[in-house]
C-alpha cells in the first residue's frame, strides 16, 4: 500500500509564492507519472499540472507561465512553485500518482492554499 502525503499549503496574498512537495511511502511500486490537481468546494477536481517518469512536464492552461513542477517519479517526489499567485488559485491542492507495476491510482489527502487578495 502506497502513501501519499502533500505538504507545503497556506495562506498567502496575490502575488506571491508557494511550493508544495509531495513524497511517499509504503510497499514499492512504480510510476508512470505523478500529478498535481486541485479543488474547491462544488466544482469538479482538475488537473494542474503532471510530471512523467521520464520527466515531460504538462501543465493546465492556467498554471502555464506561473508554477512549476518537479522532481523525480522513480524516487516518489513531486513538487510544485507556484508564483504569481492568484485568488483564483484557492484550493485543495492533491498529489496523485499513477503506477504501472502494480497498476493503480492514489491520492493523497491534500494541502490548503488560500490566496487573499
Amino acid at each position: 500500500q502506497v502513501r501519499l502525503v502533500e505538504s507545503g499549503g497556506g495562506l498567502v496574498q496575490a502575488g506571491g509564492s508557494l511550493t508544495l512537495d509531495c513524497t511517499a511511502s509504503g510497499e514499492i511500486v512504480v510510476f508512470n507519472a505523478m500529478s498535481w490537481y486541485r479543488q474547491t468546494p462544488g466544482k469538479a477536481r482538475e488537473l494542474v499540472a503532471t510530471l512523467s517518469s521520464g520527466g515531460r512536464t504538462n501543465y493546465a492552461d492556467s498554471a502555464k507561465g506561473r508554477f512549476t513542477i518537479s522532481g523525480d517519479v522513480a524516487a516518489y517526489t513531486m513538487h510544485l512553485q507556484m508564483n504569481s499567485l492568484k485568488p483564483e488559485d484557492t484550493a485543495l491542492y492533491f498529489c496523485h500518482a499513477d503506477a504501472y507495476s502494480p497498476r493503480g491510482l492514489y491520492w493523497g489527502r491534500g494541502t490548503q492554499v488560500t490566496v487573499s487578495s
